[in-house]
C-alpha cells in the first residue's frame, strides 16, 4: 500500500495563516513586523529563494527590505550593515543568504546577527539554547521537518530516529529536536558502516544528505515516516529529494515529496521566527 503523501504545501498554508494572523495583532498594538534580507553577488537559485521569502512575507503582512549587494561587496561592509540593522528598532529578523562569495567568511557574518533577529537560528547561542532546550529561533528546515512529522499523527517519545547528514544548518540542529521530543537518535554521515542497516531500523528517517537518491526501498522499514529534506537537481536538470520517492513510498508509511515538501515549510517557519522576534520585543516593552 503506498505511503501517505506529507503535503508541504497544506501545511505551510497552515502555518503561514497563524503568522498572518499573529502579524495583524502585533499590528494593532503598534508593533509592524519586520525582516531584512541581505544578498550578496549573482548566485541565481539564491536570487530565486529571496524572492519566494519576500513573497511570503507580502502574504502574511510582514514586512520585508531585500539589500542586493554586489558581489564585490567587501566583508567589512557587510559587517557594518548587519551592525546597523542591529541597531534598528524597526527591525525584528536578520536573513543572510546563503552561500556567500568566497572572499566573506560566513562564520563571522552569522556570529555578527543579534541573537535576537537571528531568524535563521544559526548564531552560536541560538544553537547553544537549542541544544539545552531553552526557548530560541530554530533552524528553518528542522523545524518544518518536525512540524511534518507532528502533523502525520506520529508521536516520537520512545521511536527510533535516523538523520543522514550531520550540517550544522539541518542535520545536527534535527538530532536535538528529536532527542527533545524523547526519540532516540541515530546520526548518520559519509562515514558511517552499514548505513542501510541503521536505516532500516529507523521508525522515523530523516535524508538531509545532499545525494540524489541515496535512500532506497531495501533502506526503508515497512510503515516508517520518511522526511526528505534533500534538494537535488537530477540529469534531466529536475529538482529531487535524497529518497529514491516512488519505490519508496510503497514501503513507507508516510513520506514528503520533493519538491512540495520540506521546502515549503522552511520558507514557512521562516515566517513564523519573524513574528516570534517581534512579539519578543512587544514582550520587553510590557
Amino acid at each position: 500500500m503506498a505511503a501517505t503523501i506529507i503535503d508541504g504545501k497544506v501545511l505551510a498554508a497552515e502555518v503561514k495563516a497563524v503568522a498572518a494572523r499573529d502579524a495583524a495583532a502585533l499590528k494593532e498594538q503598534g508593533i509592524s513586523p519586520k525582516l531584512v534580507v541581505f544578498l550578496v553577488g549573482e548566485n541565481p537559485a539564491s536570487a530565486v529563494y529571496v524572492r519566494g521569502k519576500a513573497k511570503d512575507c507580502a502574504e502574511c503582512g510582514i514586512d520585508s527590505i531585500v539589500e542586493t549587494l554586489p558581489e564585490t561587496t567587501t566583508e567589512a561592509d557587510l559587517l557594518a550593515r548587519i551592525v546597523a540593522m542591529n541597531a534598528d528598532p524597526t527591525v525584528h529578523g536578520i536573513l543572510v543568504q546563503l552561500p556567500l562569495p568566497g572572499h566573506i567568511e560566513e562564520k563571522k557574518v552569522i556570529e555578527a546577527i543579534d541573537p535576537k533577529k537571528d531568524v535563521d537560528g544559526f548564531t552560536p547561542v541560538n544553537i547553544g539554547r537549542l541544544q539545552i532546550g531553552e526557548d530560541c529561533f530554530v533552524p528553518c528546515t528542522p523545524a518544518g521537518a518536525l512540524y511534518m512529522i507532528q502533523a502525520a499523527g506520529v508521536q516520537l517519545a520512545g521511536k527510533d530516529a535516523v538523520v543522514v547528514g550531520r550540517s550544522n544548518i539541518v542535520g545536527k540542529p534535527m538530532a536535538m529536536l528529536l532527542v527533545a521530543q524523547s526519540a532516540t537518535v541515530t546520526v548518520c554521515h559519509s562515514k558511517t558502516q552499514n548505513l542501510a542497516a541503521k536505516c532500516a531500523a529507523a521508525d522515523v528517517l530523516i535524508a538531509a544528505a545532499g545525494q540524489e537518491k541515496l535512500i532506497t526501498a531495501n533502506m526503508v522499514k515497512p510503515g516508517a515516516v520518511v522526511i526528505d529534506v534533500g534538494m537535488n537537481k537530477n540529469a534531466d536538470g529536475k529538482l529531487c529529494g535524497d529518497v529514491d520517492f516512488e519505490p519508496v513510498s510503497q514501503v513507507a508509511g508516510a513520506i514528503t515529496p520533493v519538491p512540495g515538501g520540506v521546502g515549503l515549510m522552511t520558507r514557512a517557519m521562516l515566517m513564523a521566527n519573524t513574528i516570534k522576534a517581534a512579539q519578543w520585543v512587544l514582550q520587553a516593552q510590557k
